[in-house]
């Protein structure tokens, strides 16, 4: 794989490269994957750690991600790190044995929105475990050594491959100019959630409370220094009273709301919250078709 992650020809290694393929609706196998030449500005890279994102799930159980569809046997898994086995000859900054997090989209470097630095942007992105491109699930990669980037001593395999969920709370909090003077209000305290409400409290956000259905997630995010929790419930009945019940908790008014969730429900939720003049980003992908009252959020700028 890489250059897109698309599967070659037999690159000559010893070692049979074996990958988590994705084959069919709750079907994943171990199976060989052959990788390709190594180019001059490529590395590979033998994985330490992948983890599992919940686009890699939604592909698991619907063969599908809003407008992206698995169509053909595909190898999983985008959030990783590992060990540089090997690098091509005009390759610099790397060496084998260097410990790497790996940037899992590769951008065309061309276009306007690559020049302009939004990268994530670019209409030739191939992203890891996004049809038709295989992910980094596997014993080795070949990936464009540009896109690898060093960790420290004192960062584990585990902590490199969340570099990626991580960037997820780094854009949105900077999409919405989280500061100091930023209440923050984060719906869903799943992963994504929990790496939200991180960014915002080292962005300097001096209060943030936290959403969720569940106990124990809630738990887990009052442990990462959530200021409050608020346990909600998935009938949309009970929008109204809840609003209320998360404008006290956070005891001033919400700036900013990140729905990480992305359900009817948790927009609502954070549009009758959020303040006059204040932003609500939407960060998770739940629904991909919403319904959400709008006009009254209009109103309020």
């Amino acid at each position: 794989m890489g250059k897109g992650g698309k599967s070659h020809g037999n690159s000559g290694e010893e070692e049979e490269n074996m990958a988590a393929w994705l084959l069919g609706v709750n079907n994943l196998k171990i199976q060989p994957f052959k990788l390709p030449p190594l180019g001059p500005l490529d590395a590979r890279i033998r994985m330490k750690a992948v983890g599992i994102c919940g686009s890699d799930v939604h592909f698991l159980k619907t063969m599908r991600l809003a407008d992206f569809v698995v169509k053909e046997p595909m190898v999983i898994g985008h959030e990783c790190a590992g060990i540089i086995e090997e690098v091509g000859t005009e390759v610099k900054h790397l060496v084998p044995g260097d410990r790497v997090a790996i940037e899992p989209g590769i951008n065309c470097w061309r276009c306007s929105r690559c020049k302009e630095g939004r990268y994530n942007l670019c209409a030739d992105m191939k992203f890891f475990a996004t049809p038709p491109v295989h992910g980094s699930l596997a014993n080795q990669i070949v990936h464009p050594a540009d896109l690898c980037f060093k960790l420290p001593d004192n960062m584990s395999f585990e902590e490199g491959a969340m570099c990626e969920p991580l960037s997820v709370g780094v854009h949105a909090c900077r999409r919405a100019n989280i500061g100091p003077e930023t209440n923050v209000l984060v719906m869903g305290a799943g992963p994504i959630g929990l790496v939200t409400l991180l960014v915002a409290r080292a962005f300097g956000s001096p209060r943030t409370v936290i959403v969720d259905v569940d106990d124990h997630r809630l738990s887990v995010a009052k442990e990462f220094g959530a200021d409050e929790t608020v346990k909600v419930s998935t009938d949309i009945k009970d929008l109204a009273s809840e609003i209320e019940q998360i404008k006290k908790a956070m005891g001033a008014r919400v700036d900013v709301t990140f729905d990480c969730a992305g359900f009817n429900k948790t927009m609502s939720t954070a549009l009758g919250t959020t303040c006059t003049g204040g932003k609500v980003c939407l960060v998770g992908l739940g629904h991909s078709i919403m319904t959400v009252p709008l006009a009254p959020a209009a109103v309020r700028d």
